[in-house]
């Protein structure tokens, strides 16, 4: 009975929801917490292909939700960030022989000033006829450490760089390590990308928004079926907004779904918080955690897997 309680108020406020996946170096184990071996990658790629998942091109997935149409379930998008050469060399044939689209996303001054590690403008171009591309900034830098004018500018020169190079305006763009607040969002949607991606766990739907789209990481040996149970619980964060001047959490507030009465709060380093009342669909609760990380994630969940998302970056 409980059950079915839970199914009848999970229609209220669960879409369809596809997944966007990340991937950063491939077979190179000199590099572990951003590898992704080939063994693995095919083992995820055969799991796709054998369970009923259908890999797009991103932009699909943004022509949904441009559209406000559903995303269908079984849609899964494949990123890159950073244009390794290991992608290249390592990764871009397995992806032509499964025939999977991807999305890779170029640090700029890596291939302009030709850092070992990373593809040449000659090879990202060579990727563009297997894939879409896009921008992954100028300097790689942590832009919520810079000031306004340091993330136009970085923005602006890889945009550059990118039409200079490739011969097109990038479509979309994935922030360097994942990190972000309001004012680099707000900075970085304003050169008029169609979408922008973060790297937070979660899934995408009709009613994400295109600037501010979930990622989740597959790195080193990973439970794919797992990392597919995620879907989102819409929910709008009051607080926090930003990381707190003292390094204090005092207070997670958000307003989600009125039929809710339950919910569980995770904080990065302190685990998760049990059986938090809402009432009339408001969250309020005093937390006073000290955050243990300069990157903190704040979640609700109906469940470990039913989750809403808020980053806070020192």
């Amino acid at each position: 009975m409980r059950y079915l309680f839970f199914i009848l108020i999970s229609s209220a406020y669960l879409w369809a929801n596809a997944h966007i996946f990340i991937y950063h170096r491939f077979d190179d184990p000199k590099r572990a917490s951003t590898n992704t071996s080939l063994k693995e990658l095919r083992k995820e790629f055969d799991y796709f292909a054998n369970n009923g998942y259908k890999v797009v091109p991103l932009s699909d997935i943004v022509k949904k939700i441009k559209n406000k149409q559903k995303v269908p379930d079984n849609w899964v998008a494949l990123t890159i960030d950073d244009s390794y050469k290991s992608f290249y060399y390592k990764a871009l044939p397995l992806f032509k022989e499964y025939e999977y689209p991807f999305s890779l996303y170029v640090y700029t001054e890596a291939s302009n000033r030709s850092f070992g590690d990373f593809m040449s403008w000659r090879q990202i171009k060579e990727a563009s006829k297997y894939g879409e591309i896009g921008l992954h900034s100028f300097s790689h830098k942590k832009l919520p450490s810079l000031s306004d004018e340091e993330v136009k500018e970085d923005t602006k020169r890889s945009m550059e760089d990118f039409i200079k190079n490739l011969g097109f305006k990038p479509k979309g763009y994935a922030y360097p390590y994942g990190e972000y607040d309001e004012r680099v969002k707000n900075i970085v949607k304003s050169f008029g990308f169609d979408y922008i991606l973060n790297q937070t766990t979660g899934s995408v739907n009709d009613k994400s928004d295109l600037h501010d789209l979930n990622r989740i990481a597959l790195v080193g040996n990973v439970n794919l079926k797992q990392k597919l149970k995620y879907k989102t619980l819409p929910a709008t964060f009051i607080e926090p907004k930003s990381y707190p001047k003292d390094g204090i959490l005092k207070k997670v507030k958000a307003k989600v779904d009125k039929n809710i009465k339950t919910i569980k709060v995770y904080v990065t380093g302190h685990g998760w918080i049990e059986n938090v009342k809402v009432k009339n669909g408001i969250v309020d609760l005093n937390v006073n955690l000290k955050l243990k990380r300069s990157r903190t994630r704040v979640m609700l969940g109906t469940d470990y897997y039913t989750v809403a998302t808020q980053m806070i970056i020192k």
